[in-house]
């Protein structure tokens, strides 16, 4: 069987924990930081996302050697 190809815009987009969850970065923190957005939103949208357990499984498919950490 061949091996399969990684999709390198997911390995750019994904990190693991140490206790095997994915984190991503929040989307809409790229411009108009200082229109329409507060100092609290900007604040929240730098924090990294745990992704659920569900969204994972799309990634198996894209990832399929994993995630470096």
């Amino acid at each position: 069987m061949p091996k399969l190809k990684t999709k390198r815009s997911a390995v750019k987009r994904f990190r693991m924990t140490g206790t095997g969850k994915i984190k991503a970065g929040k989307a809409n923190r790229r411009h108009n930081l200082s229109l329409g957005k507060n100092r609290k939103r900007k604040n929240r949208l730098g924090n990294t996302l745990i992704l659920e357990r569900r969204d994972e499984k799309h990634l198996k498919r894209a990832l399929p050697y994993g995630l470096p950490k």
